[in-house]
């Protein structure tokens, strides 16, 4: 799915995600497939799949908080940053380039 181009692009390393997680600075959504998220996904991660990205059931962040996307290894969560940006959510900015494929391979907790 190709969507419009992020205006912003905010990187988030592990170790942010993992602090921003654990003192609920940061409000995680995963973008990939449901099958994909039942098979496992980060803690904590709400799902809003790509095939059916809903702009609207995106989380507000509140504040010192901020929303940041996911998915398998980066792709899908930069289309989704776009496409939030697209529809006016210039607060969606965040996304995590490992994806779920850094979180899992870096031997971090996988719920299921």
């Amino acid at each position: 799915m190709a969507g419009p181009a992020p205006k912003v692009v905010e990187n988030v390393s592990i170790d942010e995600l993992k602090k921003g997680l654990g003192d609920h600075s940061i409000i995680l959504v995963d973008v990939r497939e449901p099958n994909e998220y039942a098979e496992g996904h980060i803690p904590g991660a709400t799902l809003n799949a790509l095939q059916k990205f809903d702009v609207s059931a995106l989380p507000h962040a509140g504040p010192g908080q901020r929303v940041v996307l996911a998915c398998r290894a980066g792709g899908r969560s930069l289309t989704a940053l776009g496409l939030a940006q697209a529809a006016g959510r210039d607060d969606i900015k965040a996304h995590y380039p490992g994806g779920f494929q850094a979180w899992a391979q870096a031997g971090e907790t996988v719920e299921k």
